[in-house]
C-alpha cells in the first residue's frame, strides 16, 4: 500500500517523474503518458458519477471500474514484479466482467441506425468524455508495446479496448437507454 504523507518533493521540478520502481523516467515518457492517460479518463468517471448515483448498479459498476483502472495504472507505472512476485495488473476475469457488463447494457438498446453524437444526458456526454480519452490511453499503450514489449500486459491492453466499448454502450445506457440519443445526420448542414 502506498503511504502519502507528503505530496510535493521537489524531485520532479527536472521534468522527470518516479515510476513504481523508483526508476526515474521524463515527464513525457510513453509510460507516464498512458497511465496519466488513464488517470484522466478515471476523474472523467468521477464526473459520471455525480450523475448516476440514483441507478445504484449502473454507479456500483463505474465505482469498480475506477477501481480497476488504478489496476491498470499499477500496471503501467511497475512494470516489473512486485515484491510478491506477481505483475500487478488485471486479469482476463476483469475483463470478462467488463465484456458481461457490456452485454447488460446493450441488451436493453435498440440496434443503431446511425452514429450518434456525444450528447443527451450530462451523464452520457461524460461517458463519451471518457470515452475518448480511454481509446487516446489505448493507443499510447499499444505505441509503448511496440517500443518495449514488456511494457504492457495483455490484461490491461484488453481492459482498455473493451473499457472504450462500455463507455460507448454505458453512454447510450444513461441516455434513456438510447431514447434520449442524438443521432449523427449525414450531411445535414450544407
Amino acid at each position: 500500500m502506498v503511504v502519502l504523507n507528503r505530496i510535493y518533493t521537489r524531485t520532479g521540478d527536472d521534468g522527470t517523474t518516479s515510476l513504481g520502481s523508483g526508476a526515474r523516467r521524463k515527464k513525457y515518457d510513453l509510460r507516464v503518458e498512458a497511465y496519466g492517460t488513464l488517470d484522466e479518463a478515471n476523474a472523467v468517471l468521477g464526473l459520471v458519477r455525480l450523475h448516476t448515483a440514483a441507478d445504484k448498479s449502473f454507479d456500483a459498476a463505474l465505482g469498480r471500474i475506477q477501481n480497476d483502472l488504478f489496476d491498470v495504472e499499477a500496471d503501467l507505472c511497475l512494470a516489473e514484479k512486485g515484491p510478491g512476485g506477481a505483475r500487478l495488473t488485471v486479469t482476463d476475469a476483469q475483463v470478462a466482467w467488463l465484456e458481461g457488463e457490456i452485454d447488460r447494457l446493450n441488451a436493453d438498446l435498440a440496434p443503431l441506425k446511425s452514429f450518434i453524437l456525444p450528447g443527451g444526458s450530462a451523464a452520457s456526454a461524460y461517458l463519451h468524455l471518457a470515452r475518448t480519452v480511454c481509446r487516446r490511453a489505448e493507443r499510447i499503450m499499444v505505441k509503448l508495446r511496440d517500443t518495449d514489449q514488456d511494457g504492457v500486459s495483455d490484461p490491461s491492453l484488453k481492459y482498455v479496448n473493451r473499457l472504450s466499448d462500455y463507455l460507448f454502450v454505458a453512454g447510450r445506457y444513461a441516455n434513456d437507454k438510447g431514447a434520449s440519443d442524438i443521432l449523427w445526420q449525414p450531411g445535414q448542414n450544407r
